[in-house]
């Protein structure tokens, strides 16, 4: 199964799609579904297809050995001009956004290294906060930090920060226990949290232009190995 780590050097391409509904919903995944059981691309490493929680949507966390790899997908006449048409049409938005992981951290429990697995039952947590890219090195700082305070809060389990190649945003990518964990920490006021988490908090918000998130289970995955 598929594993985050800031040291792996894989370019990770976050195609975030949200759907009017769940018809919607179930299109795209099984559109997804088919294009990763049948990757054979040179430089693919996983797929990871997630479906949507909180609202209608799907997330696919893709792997790749380099952004050259991912651009000759790219250039490709069937992704150009069936993939993307196709997923276009059957989305509202959708933000293919390349990214490399910078930082992660798990609970002392869960090992060493950050599983993405269907076969868990993790309620997953991905937020995008855009940013000028003359600020997402100071966001990146705010942000991809040891938090030692998350790691006593009920319910956590990991996350981790990606930066987009473009500079044009940050990504988050938590895993949970389930919802009622994370909404109680997600609703917590900011005066019950430690004050330097409090700080960063407020940084991030003045470093950012806009915040997109949604929550998400794993549904479906492989790897080139598998």
């Amino acid at each position: 199964m598929p594993f985050i780590s800031p040291d792996d050097g894989y370019l990770s391409l976050f195609n975030l799609f949200d759907t009017e509904d769940r018809d919607k919903e179930s299109q795209v995944l099984k559109a997804m579904r088919g294009i990763v059981d049948n990757a054979d691309y040179p430089g693919w490493i996983s797929s990871t297809v997630h479906a949507g929680q909180d609202s209608p949507g799907t997330a696919n966390l893709v792997q790749w050995r380099s952004a050259e790899d991912l651009a000759k997908r790219y250039a490709g006449e069937e992704f150009r001009t069936r993939t993307v048409p196709e997923f276009h049409r059957l989305a509202t938005t959708v933000q293919l956004i390349r990214t490399e992981a910078v930082f992660a951290q798990r609970h002392p429990s869960l090992g060493d290294t950050t599983e993405i697995s269907p076969d868990r039952d993790d309620y997953t947590v991905i937020f995008v906060l855009s940013c000028e890219p003359e600020n997402q090195a100071a966001l990146v700082d705010t942000l991809a930090k040891p938090d030692e305070w998350l790691l006593t809060v009920p319910g956590y389990r990991s996350h981790a920060y990606f930066r987009s190649l473009d500079g044009t945003s940050v990504l988050n990518y938590a895993q949970w226990d389930g919802k009622e964990a994370y909404d109680a920490f997600h609703t917590l006021p900011d005066t019950e949290r430690p004050l330097d988490v409090q700080k960063g908090r407020v940084r991030a918000r003045s470093l950012s232009t806009s915040r997109w998130a949604n929550t998400f289970r794993a549904w479906h995955s492989r790897s080139a190995q598998s």
